[in-house]
């Protein structure tokens, strides 16, 4: 065994112009032979929220065997290289979403109550309200020792954020699921380049901080000294680890530069936008699934919430073959084409989590990998889309939770007893190391998610 005489702190980052480059979690961070070193494999729980919309499709998602070992339906194909860290919950609801007397805004409300399970207040205006969601009551405990408490992400925004989006009710609630109090929305970040910015650069406006990027190149160029220095006193495994960090954002970087000078030498006139996100879906989800990754491995953050896309989406997707937009398709009336392009939009949004499971599968830390150690909920605030359904939700969570998940299993849940959707909530974060007696509607954790 490689005993290292380096000790570097656990929040250890190299400087550099601009820069400030966490490291990932190193055995030279635990030194061995040291009373610390019997815990230096403890895993570090992460948590994570995904949000998709619109509803889903029952017959082609939710597995008709309850227990261990689960089919995996058309929707869900892709999870089967996963299904150790894989726990599908069927038959939750989301009563918050109700209208509860106001007017019709099923999806406004099914946005805001998803991880807050609150109801909605209906305004237009700038006195939007909902409640603390469970992202961030996450963030106040795992992110007292990180740079970034937590972060909140997602791939399409409507550019109003104030007036009527739905029924009365403010594109706010549509454009985050994230909310610091009741009446704070937090905002959810679509840019890669300024993502990016957020984790690694150090110091400035985000303005600031792209001039000082086009002057001094790549992140990792600035501390590249400090770098090759660090590396010759780690052992073998912490100079594999490290390289794989560095390899990564490295592709990260690249990624948004293509994406960046693609825009700039376009030939045709562009209105005008960010120019560092991908043109296409499927680069955008990935690049942004990366620096999720990135922001885990080098524990700048342990908390995401991250809006796959927002309700109302009006996103095609010709790549897969579908024409119409991703909502119109979803009210699809049980015409059996709309709903075989709906179950064709929910299967390639699950190939893309598990580009991400696949991710975080490959990079290890401690005896386990960032998926053994996390929790991920995946989920939406609709049912049966066709019905502004707000029962039989469709929930999976990823991940072993540092030992406290076990995958390979689907919970159901009797519809009919309209167990609320705060209850799964409440039962993760507590296992995350979050314990929390009430949120929203919540009437207690779900035993059966015990192991």
């Amino acid at each position: 065994m490689f005993v290292s005489k380096l000790a570097l702190p656990r929040r250890t980052f190299l400087r550099g112009a601009g820069t400030a480059l966490a490291l990932p979690l190193l055995d030279a961070m635990v030194p061995a032979l040291t009373a610390t070193a019997k815990t230096a494999a403890a895993p570090i729980v992460r948590m994570g929220f995904i949000y998709r919309p619109n509803g889903y499709i029952r017959q082609f998602w939710t597995p008709d065997k309850i227990g261990a070992n689960p089919d995996f339906k058309r929707s869900l194909a892709a999870l089967e290289p996963f299904r150790d860290r894989t726990l599908i919950v069927s038959g939750l609801a989301n009563l918050e979403a109700e209208a509860k007397g106001s007017s019709p805004g099923p999806h406004s409300r099914s946005s805001a109550a998803w991880i807050t399970g609150t109801h909605a207040k209906q305004t237009e205006g700038a006195d939007v309200q909902a409640g603390i969601s469970a992202d961030q009551i996450a963030a106040r405990v795992l992110g007292k020792t990180t740079v970034l408490p937590s972060l909140e992400l997602a791939i399409e925004q409507n550019e109003q954020m104030v007036g009527n989006c739905e029924a009365g009710y403010s594109c706010l609630y549509q454009n985050t699921i994230s909310w610091r109090n009741p009446t704070t929305p937090l905002p959810m970040e679509t840019h890669p380049r300024v993502v990016f910015q957020r984790l690694f650069g150090d110091g400035g406006s985000v303005n600031e901080q792209r001039r000082q990027l086009a002057t001094s190149g790549s992140i990792l160029d600035a501390v590249t000294e400090r770098l090759g220095q660090l590396s010759k006193k780690l052992g073998a495994s912490d100079r594999a680890r490290l390289d794989q960090y560095t390899e990564s954002i490295r592709e990260i970087e690249t990624r948004i530069d293509k994406a960046e000078k693609r825009t700039a030498d376009a030939s045709v006139e562009l209105p005008e936008r960010p120019s560092d996100i991908p043109g296409a879906f499927e680069d955008h989800v990935k690049l942004m699934f990366d620096l999720q990754a990135a922001a885990f491995q080098a524990d700048i953050t342990r908390v995401v919430a991250f809006q796959l896309a927002r309700e109302l989406s009006p996103r095609t997707y010709p790549q897969i073959g579908v024409a119409g937009q991703h909502h119109a398709t979803s009210h699809h009336g049980n015409a059996a084409g709309k709903i075989n392009d709906v179950a064709k939009i929910e299967a390639y949004h699950i190939e893309l989590v598990a580009y991400y499971l696949r991710k975080l599968r490959s990079i290890k830390e401690g005896d386990g990998t960032l998926l053994d150690s996390a929790i991920i909920l995946q989920g939406g605030g609709l049912g049966n889309p066709n019905e502004h359904a707000i029962i039989d939700l469709a929930n999976i969570v990823y991940g072993g939770g540092a030992g406290k998940i076990k995958g390979n299993r689907h919970i159901a849940y009797k519809i009919e007893d309209y167990t609320p959707e705060a209850n799964l909530v409440i039962t993760l974060l507590d296992r995350a190391g979050v314990p929390i007696d009430k949120m929203g509607d919540s009437t207690g954790q779900l035993k059966e998610i015990d192991i």
